[in-house]
């Protein structure tokens, strides 16, 4: 293809208040379509990066997609933890949709049907049926079962492991859940961190001559918190040693992930190539000190700590470099942003809930691509409009089961996060029209979604951190997620 010109009508994904976004032709150099990189880092908490405002732990290369590109201060994921998170982002659409609320148990537990319902279209099959070469390299925890391996779900290449977690330096630690090449098991002890950026690499290179997506999740920086020595070496004026070991497993994260960055920039595709970087939930700071600076809440929780995250995008000589935005988005919206980029917009027939944010990314427009923003997480609710957020989610002394129960807005709480990002100060009583507003729209998306298609056994009694702590250990561990610097 000597050039291509992109003409991406936003309209046609029914997403009203966004104007067009008209794509500059292709220089010679940048003739082929456009490839696409995106990297989920695993537990990483909203305030963990120097880009987010932290120094303690350098993350030059993370840092430098959102400064070669942008960075959204309210950027969001669609479900509190990994599975829903990851089933939300390869298919564009909302999980509860299709019943996937929950994370699936561990292999040996894990149903036949349990996994991203194969009635969905991943990310995969859209890029394959683009003209895609594609690779997945990483985590998936989207089903054990042979239906569910990424190489059916529109993936040429995997290298990786299915379950929810593993050990980063043992391949063999658990056999139910082993790190595989393909649907090969793996023998040789690496540390996997190293190993996914190099797998994802080699795939870069070998494709160079093709357009090509990675999908690139990482299990760092979730526990077990294990690094190889020249990592926690790096931190030896760090005291405490479970903030060392995480100190060092996000560095070698930023050190992965600047060596994909390097292979795209040495190749000279830097401006052919679309990167994104989110992490698939908040920090569970108690668990691995993973900080979610200034906001409440964490991991398995819809209060912002669980759900806001570092939210970076980088697409050189497309997207103006340095910006800031402070627009809500969701990782849902990546699916058909990565589309819009390389000339094949959604259909309307999709019924995706992400929307095209290359008009806000490049000025054409500085609406906010959303009207509002909506979770459900078993009992726990929430919905942003604007500045406005209500929500549901386990408080001190009053644990709010994850998983049992029917979920509604009574008892909600109405915080303004413009004025209040440490949702500190609820406004409900002040505020009842509000609350009501947003509530009659909770209720709305909640028709349309479907009962979850399983539950994690333990029934409603979940264990993530949050659930069922004692407001002393809430606010011990809300403290050290306040103040990063002094674990």
């Amino acid at each position: 293809m000597k050039t291509r010109t992109f003409l991406l009508a936003l309209a046609a994904l029914g997403t009203p208040g966004i104007s067009p976004w008209i794509a500059p032709a292709a220089t010679a150099a940048d003739a082929k379509k456009p490839n696409v990189l995106v990297i989920v880092a695993d537990d990483l908490g909203y305030g963990e990066l120097g880009i987010q405002g932290n120094a303690q732990i350098p993350t030059p290369n993370i840092d430098s997609i959102g400064k070669n590109g942008a960075r959204f201060t309210s950027g969001y994921v669609s479900g509190p933890y990994c599975s829903p998170t990851r089933a939300g982002l390869l298919t564009g659409k909302y999980q509860q949709r299709f019943g996937h609320e929950f994370n699936p148990g561990p292999a040996q537990n894990t149903g036949e049907d349990v996994g991203l319902s194969l009635q969905e279209k991943t990310l995969g099959d859209r890029f394959k049926a683009a003209g895609y070469s594609t690779g997945w390299f990483g985590k998936s925890h989207l089903g054990n079962k042979p239906d569910f391996h990424p190489l059916k779900r529109g993936f040429d290449e995997f290298y990786g492991f299915l379950g929810g977690a593993h050990d980063y330096l043992d391949p063999k630690a658990d056999t139910q859940n082993p790190i595989l090449r393909g649907t090969e098991p793996v023998t040789t002890a690496e540390y996997t961190t190293e190993a996914f950026a190099r797998e994802a690499v080699g795939f870069i290179e070998k494709h160079k001559a093709d357009p090509w997506l990675v999908y690139l999740p990482f299990n760092a920086v979730h526990n077990p918190l294990q690094a190889p020595e020249k990592y926690l070496a790096r931190f030896n004026d760090v005291q405490d040693p479970k903030r060392k070991a995480f100190s060092a497993l996000l560095s070698a994260l930023d050190d992965a992930v600047g060596s994909v960055l390097g292979k795209v920039r040495e190749l000279g595709v830097e401006e052919n190539t679309l990167v994104f970087f989110i992490s698939d939930n908040g920090g569970p700071t108690r668990q691995t000190t993973s900080s979610n600076g200034p906001l409440r809440g964490f991991k398995a929780q819809t209060w912002e700590g669980g759900v806001r995250v570092p939210w970076l995008v980088q697409w050189k000589g497309k997207i103006p470099a340095g910006q800031t935005l402070d627009q809500p988005v969701i990782q849902l919206d990546i699916l058909p942003t990565a589309l819009a980029a390389v000339g094949a917009p959604a259909s309307a027939d999709w019924k995706l809930d992400g929307v095209n944010l290359l008009p806000l990314l490049t000025g054409a427009s500085k609406d906010a691509p959303h009207d509002a923003l909506y979770w459900r997480f078993g009992q726990q609710i929430a919905i942003r409009k604007g500045d406005w957020k209500l929500v549901k989610a386990p408080d001190d002394g009053t644990p709010l089961p994850a998983q049992g129960g029917k979920a509604s807005t009574e008892g909600a709480a109405l915080y303004n996060l413009a004025k209040d990002i440490g949702e500190s100060t609820d406004l409900a009583s002040q505020e009842p029209e509000k609350v009501k507003e947003l509530a009659a729209a909770w209720d709305a998306w909640n028709a349309q979604l479907v009962e979850p298609k399983w539950r994690p056994a333990g029934g409603g009694k979940g264990r993530q951190q949050g659930q069922g702590q004692g407001g002393g250990a809430r606010r011990k561990a809300a403290a050290a997620a306040a103040a990063p610097a002094a674990q």
